[in-house]
Parts: C-alpha cells; sequence; structure tokens
C-alpha cells in the first residue's frame, strides 16, 4: 500500500514522540522518521536520524533530504536551570526544524506543536482553573507561547496549518525521559517495598488534597493526529485530558494496594535528594528479582517528580473545545496508572 502521508516526530525517544510513533505505525499509512539527540536502529516503518538541532548546520544536514515530509510532530525539549534560559534554545530549535523542511517539503500541510499547561502560568503558582484555550497569556519568558507566535507568524500566507496541543502530566513507559512521572512514582513505590516500608505521599503540605488531572499517551498520540488531520483544527490550539479529575488522597492508596504496601501519613520531602543514594538498592532488586538491565538514570525522574507533587493548588484544564470540534476519547485515569504499572511489571522495568 503506498503510502501518502510522511511524519517528522520531533523528539521521537521521549514519552510523547515514542507513543506517537506507535500511534502512527500502527495505523498503517504514515512513513515516519523520528528525530532524536541520540537516534538509534530504524524498525518496521520508523527510521530514526540523530541531529543536534541546536547546530542549524547539522539539522540542515541531517534534514536537508526529507523533501516528501507531510507533517511534522514537534515534541522536543532542552531543559536548562531557568525559565529564562529555556526560551533561547527551545525557540532556536523549532525554527531549525522549521526553516529546514518548509524550504525543500512542497508537501508539507501541517506542523503539530507540543505544549502545556506552562501556557497558563500553571508552573508559577495557582492558576486560573479551569485553564481554557482563550486564556490570557502571562509575563514572559515563556518558550511554549514564543514557540506558538513563531508558527502563527510563519504560517501566514502559506498552504500548511498548525495546531497545538496541551497536555497535563502525560503518562506513559519511554525510559530516559526527564519528565515520566509514572516510573518515578513506580520505582518509588517498588523501593518503598523493597524496603519494608509504608509508601508516602511525598509532595507538598496541602498537595495531596488539591483536584489534578492527567494525559495518557496513548490518548494524547491520537488526539495529536486528529488534530493534524482534520482540517477544522487547523490553526487552533486545545487542551488534551484523560476527562476526569482526582485528588492524590484518594489515587495514593490505590496506587500503594496495587504494589501490596500500605500508607502512612503524607512526609514532605524531596525525591530528588532523597533517591539520591539508591543506585545500590537499585542494583540489588535487579538482580535479586531479574529485572531487566535498565540504568538508575534511565528510571529516576526525580525532580519532575518533586516538581508535580510539589503543586498545590488546584491544576487543570478545560477539555471541551477539543471535544466541540470532534474529538471524544477518554481515559479512566485510575485505570492508566494500573496499566502502567502492569506493563513496566510484565517488561520486568519493576518487580
Amino acid at each position: 500500500m503506498m503510502k501518502q502521508n510522511t511524519a517528522l516526530i520531533v523528539g521521537a525517544h521521549g514519552v510523547i514522540g515514542s507513543n506517537l510513533a506507535s500511534h502512527l505505525a500502527a495505523l498503517g499509512d504514515w512513513n515516519i522518521v523520528g528525530l532524536s539527540r541520540r537516534g538509534g536502529p530504524s524498525q518496521g516503518q520508523i527510521r530514526h536520524i540523530a541531529v543536534d538541532l541546536l547546530d542549524f548546520r547539522d539539522t540542515r544536514e541531517k534534514l536537508g533530504g526529507l523533501k516528501e515530509v507531510t507533517h511534522i510532530f514537534y515534541a522536543a525539549y532542552q531543559d536548562r536551570p531557568s525559565w529564562a534560559e529555556l526560551v533561547e534554545p527551545n525557540v532556536a530549535m523549532l525554527r531549525n526544524v522549521v526553516d529546514t523542511v518548509e524550504l525543500i517539503a512542497s508537501n508539507l500541510r501541517h506542523i503539530s506543536l507540543m505544549q502545556g499547561y506552562k501556557v497558563y502560568g500553571a508552573h508559577l503558582g495557582p492558576f486560573k482553573t479551569p485553564a481554557r484555550e482563550t486564556d490570557a497569556n502571562h509575563m514572559p519568558p515563556e518558550f511554549n507561547i514564543d514557540q506558538q507566535d513563531l508558527l502563527q507568524d510563519r504560517q501566514k500566507g502559506k498552504n500548511w496549518s498548525w495546531s497545538a496541543l496541551r497536555p497535563s502530566v502525560v503518562i506513559g513507559q519511554a525510559l530516559g525521559n526527564p519528565m515520566n512521572l509514572a516510573i518515578a512514582i513506580a520505582v518509588y513505590a517498588s523501593m518503598s517495598r523493597e524496603l519494608g516500608l509504608p509508601l508516602r505521599f511525598p509532595g507538598k503540605a496541602g498537595a495531596y488534597d488539591k483536584i489534578i488531572e492527567m494525559t495518557d499517551a496513548g490518548l494524547l498520540a491520537r488526539a495529536t493526529v486528529w488534530a493534524a488531520t482534520d482540517e477544522r483544527c487547523a490553526n487552533q490550539a486545545f487542551n488534551i485530558t484523560n476527562g476526569d479529575l482526582f485528588r492524590w488522597n484518594e489515587m495514593w492508596p490505590k496506587i500503594a494496594a496495587s504494589f501490596g504496601l500500605d500508607t502512612a501519613p503524607p512526609l514532605p520531602m524531596s525525591l530528588d535528594t532523597i533517591m539520591a543514594d539508591k543506585q545500590p538498592l537499585w542494583d540489588k532488586m535487579k538482580a535479586r528479582h531479574g529485572l531487566a538491565d535498565t540504568p538508575y538514570a534511565d528510571v529516576s525522574s526525580w525532580r519532575f517528580a518533586d516538581f508535580v507533587f510539589g503543586w498545590d493548588y488546584d491544576f487543570f484544564a478545560d477539555g471541551t473545545k477539543a471535544r466541540r470540534f470532534g474529538f471524544h476519547e477518554f481515559v479512566d485515569t485510575e485505570e492508566m496508572f494500573m496499566r502502567t504499572f502492569r506493563e513496566l511489571r510484565q517488561r520486568r522495568i519493576i518487580p
């Protein structure tokens, strides 16, 4: 079968990019090119390219032959110590991709941008909830907003369109990702069981009782392709969420029970600090339980977990715009957590 679409996934090894690649491959009518810093072997329909997107010359050299690209799915991210320092590299990477591909891909139809609730200032402190796509921008710096501005400006008069997807915390399985909450919880719970400890919620005082929501990586992949291929979604932003809300004070005991653990009262602590010396414990667990030889660095998303567990304010957005435009899928968040933990056990990542 002749494949009519070619997807360029920027950030192909992350939770978002890897699940998107799997979904596109399952659809069957997509050629897929994945970009990342480390590259990797091509598998099936997915061809990987290693590229330094901060280097325009390397970007032009590695992507200069991708004339067949019809859709760019941008989910790359470069971390930096401060919010202001995030702007330059993250905007530069997007610009380098667009500058290169737009010049050579005559059939380019859509550029999909992955954002998040930082657009609403959610990372800064209590923000208006439910957040809506029409909410006013906040005081810069904010690279998510600058990236969207870049696409809006570049799209004028062009044949391609853009969309911006705004998920909550994305839950999936990809290892080696600095923003993987599910694996951080799974390893923390597994170590608690190994040490004979109850599972304590480690977040800030108050975070245990606030309203929060999540976004399943598979749901996000389906929504991303929908927004990129449905003409009604051209040049629009969408909040993409599971569709339900929860509080950790109800979800945490259920997570503990799935690991055979009791809970104890929350105890605020930095996982980034408290888990820093757990490499020897992890190695013993791998040997004792016959786990996959996963480096501790690939499972330790502790800094991100601290960030999420530090939200001592409500954290949710209005997802009705996507439904009004035609996307009606939802995922039960409790079932999502349990399914993710089962899959991690099946892959022998955790006991």
